[in-house]
């Protein structure tokens, strides 16, 4: 792109290869990127709340996706639009910040961007309204804050942290299962949480899942599930109180590193050369067997001969272990990871009180759990389903649970779910417009010539632009307790309507949208939680998007995706 002057000085602007660009400027480039932000938010809108509905995605290679992940959603469709890889983007800055409210924060940015174009249509200008939804985000957090309630956990009272992850995991498919699956994540979170730093490591907790059984089999385990089994059929199948060495070292004889040839010509030197290997063999398996060790699990492989040996020498072993999975052991049984067998000492093996192998189903397929660890800092959630998508999905759910587990030992403070965090903002933020200069205040003249030509509104629009667009952004949070009704076959301006009356008319925040028809708006009876820093993430986020979004006036794109 290049600036050039015509003969009277005034300026314009050439493009390389025009012919092969499209360029939307001003108004209409503002609309269209809103138009693209709203596409993408009314795709999730539908999977929003309880009783939303789930996307299945098919990819290139024919893979099928069921959920209703906002962020799998994005992740998994290809968005060619640049604002719509813009609202991609929030969802996955949601999903690593919070882990959850992902489709919540897609939806919130959708409104905002509607609301939007009302204002732009009027003629207000976008950096006007960008600075009104700013000021809104503001008090809607700061009145977050104000409503938010606190509670006290322990290792002995975890109900409060099931009760928020249970609301989570209630609009996913695994929602029959919810209470046992809830446990289990808060089990997970607290076993390796340190409650002391306000701190959980979420790579402590490994989840693995299996073809077969029924989701009811989910199981917690206090140690290492491994995608393994015995190096021989004829090992021992379960040893009690294990003494485990972690070895990233081959059981094989050391390969020189230059390039050699070794010639043999008579039958004696290769006798000794095999007496020289076996030797070896079984100095390696007897040194592990003088340190104290009663399992071996190995990094590499090791071939028949040594396979043989272990066998024979009664020291079960475990091969092709991952380098993820024996960091894992290590944490969890305390053990060291040795690199080579001189290294290997008593102090540097780990200690397991069983380690057993399981066989599922009649596919022989078998599996080594790690279990009653000495450091149980890691563990290993194990889920059972009918079919790979279900037990995708169910980590995924999980992986929502445990963020949120997470978040409320960081941050003990909740708000409430169904919508009613939203309505008390929404009325919060319109309570705030009123103390900004209204249209009344503008003089009629001005009003007048307004509505007749839209030729002074420019001009005026300082007045009452602050008020719009604070008013907008309140419009904008109603969006989320409507959707959440309309996915649940109510009336959505009806119930609305109503339960914003009830929270003005009560004075309590703690009405919302009654999705599960149990009988009663209140939220706090419902045991329905949401994070305090998960919401206040939801509308930072989401107004960041739509102000960058307000801000783009020129666009200039390859005809080939214009």
């Amino acid at each position: 792109m290049a600036l050039a002057f015509d003969e009277y000085g005034r300026p314009f602007v050439i493009l390389r290869e025009q012919e092969s660009k499209s360029r939307l400027r001003g108004i209409d480039a503002q609309k269209a990127n809103i138009a693209a932000g709203v596409a993408v938010s009314r795709i999730l809108r539908t999977s929003f709340g309880p009783k939303g509905m789930d996307k299945m995605l098919q990819s290139p290679d024919g893979d099928i996706t069921i959920t209703n992940d906002g962020a799998t959603i994005l992740e998994q469709m290809d968005v060619d639009n640049q604002i719509g890889k813009l609202m991609v983007e929030l969802s996955r800055s949601q999903d690593y910040e919070i882990g959850d409210g992902t489709t919540g924060v897609v939806v919130m940015a959708g409104a905002l961007l509607e609301q939007a174009e009302t204002l732009l249509e009027r003629g207000i200008h976008p950096i006007r309204v960008a600075e009104g939804f700013e000021i809104s985000s503001r008090i809607a957090v700061n009145h977050l804050e104000s409503i938010a309630d606190e509670f006290d956990f322990s290792a002995a009272n975890i109900e409060p942290l099931v009760q928020t992850c249970m609301t989570t995991l209630s609009s996913k498919i695994v929602n029959r299962c919810k209470r046992s699956l809830a446990e289990i994540a808060v089990k997970a979170v607290m076993a390796v949480a340190d409650l002391e730093r306000r701190d959980v490591n979420l790579d402590h907790i490994k989840v693995e899942g299996k073809v077969g059984g029924k989701l009811e089999d989910t199981e917690l385990i206090y140690g290492i599930l491994v995608d393994k089994d015995m190096s021989h059929p004829q090992m021992p199948k379960q040893i009690q109180d294990a003494n485990i060495a972690i070895l990233t070292c081959p059981f094989e004889p050391p390969k020189p590193k230059t390039k050699h040839k070794v010639d043999i010509d008579t039958i004696e030197k290769f006798q000794t050369l095999r007496k020289q290997e076996q030797q070896y063999f079984d100095d390696m398996v007897q040194k592990c067997k003088d340190v104290g060790a009663t399992l071996v699990i190995c990094q590499w492989g090791f071939d028949d001969e040594a396979n043989h040996l272990l066998m024979h020498r009664n020291l079960p072993a475990v091969r092709w272990v991952g380098g993820v999975e024996l960091e894992l052991i290590a944490i969890a049984t305390g053990g060291r990871i040795v690199p080579r067998f001189q290294e290997l000492t008593p102090e540097k093996l780990g200690k397991a009180g069983l380690v057993r192998e399981k066989a599922f189903g009649t596919t022989k397929d078998r599996m080594l759990y790690i279990e009653h660890c000495a450091n149980s800092k890691a563990v290993t959630i194990f889920i059972r389903g009918g079919n790979k998508m279900m037990i995708e999905e169910t980590k995924r759910s999980i992986h929502d649970a445990l963020c949120v587990a997470r978040n409320l030992i960081r941050n003990n403070s909740i708000v409430y779910g169904g919508g009613a965090a939203e309505i008390s903002c929404s009325i919060a933020v319109e309570a705030a417009a009123d103390k900004y200069p209204g249209v009344e205040q503008v003089p009629s003249i001005y009003l007048k010539e307004r509505v007749e030509c839209g030729s002074h509104l420019l001009n005026v629009s300082h007045f009452f632009v602050g008020q719009y667009a604070i008013r907008a952004f309140a419009d904008a949070l109603d969006a989320l307790p409507m959707a959440l009704a309309e996915n649940s076959g109510l009336s959505p301006i009806e119930t609305l309507s109503a339960v914003k009356a009830q929270q003005i008319k009560e004075n309590n925040h703690c009405c919302g949208i009654d999705c599960n028809d149990t009988g009663t708006n209140d939220m706090r009876e419902q045991n329905v939680f949401d994070t305090l820093i998960g919401k206040q993430q939801q509308i930072l986020l989401a107004t960041q998007v739509v102000k960058m979004i307000l801000k783009i006036d020129d666009v200039i794109t390859p005809s080939e995706y214009g």
